[in-house]
């Protein structure tokens, strides 16, 4: 089992900027959102991080996560992986709540009503569960440099996106998916999970005070 799981989401986005909703749309990060990386960068090479020399590190495959991994100066160690892209929002990738809530749906909300031609949540669901599963299995994924990899008393560092790893968050915790709703999560943001009293636990929640001299 690892010894911690310290969590990123991406930087901003134009689209995460605006609350469009952003599946499997590959767009890069803004100005700004290279900044919060890079800023990341900076606390997690301090101390108590020290940059993680140690750690085993996972991104989801898309750009925005690539990114913000390799300006926070983890882009040579990253192995991607498909089990932590976004969830696939079908009909409703690139726009926003109050656009479906007015025009579509009203009420809607997707952690109860879902997306037209995208993803169950049980479906996000299923892929975390497998991923956790693994991790907790004693043995990571072969990095290339390698042909085995025990994460073990090791941390994990993942790179990823904002509903994947509240939904993670909540399956870590043993909670049901639905429960990821009550997590807020902002861009860039650190988190980490990991034991107490051998239990699942959250140590850190969406901490983004290594944004502040950027005016957040």
């Amino acid at each position: 089992m690892p010894a911690r799981i310290v969590l990123v989401r991406h930087g901003e986005t134009a689209w995460s900027a605006t609350g469009r909703h952003t599946g499997r749309t590959d767009i890069p990060l803004t100005d700004e959102g290279r900044a919060m990386a890079r800023a990341l960068g900076a606390r997690l090479a301090q101390a108590p991080w020290n940059g993680l020399p140690e750690a085993l590190v996972y991104t989801s495959p898309l750009s925005r996560a690539k990114e913000t991994g390799a300006l926070a100066g983890f882009g040579d160690r990253a192995v991607d992986r498909p089990e932590l892209l976004e969830w696939d929002y079908g009909s409703y990738e690139g726009r926003t709540g109050p656009d479906i809530r007015e025009t579509d749906h009203p009420g809607w909300l997707i952690w109860r009503d879902g997306v037209p031609g995208g993803e169950k949540l049980s479906d996000v669901a299923a892929r975390v569960d497998s991923f956790i599963a693994e991790l907790n299995s004693h043995h990571g994924v072969p990095h290339p440099e390698t042909t085995t990899m025990h994460c073990a008393d090791r941390d994990v560092v993942l790179f990823a996106h904002g509903h994947l790893l509240r939904i993670l968050t909540a399956r870590w915790l043993g909670l049901p998916p639905e429960f990821a709703q009550r997590f807020k999560l902002g861009t860039a943001a650190l988190s980490v999970l990991s034991w107490e009293y051998g239990l699942p636990a959250v140590e850190v929640w969406n901490d983004v005070s290594h944004l502040e001299g950027l005016g957040h």
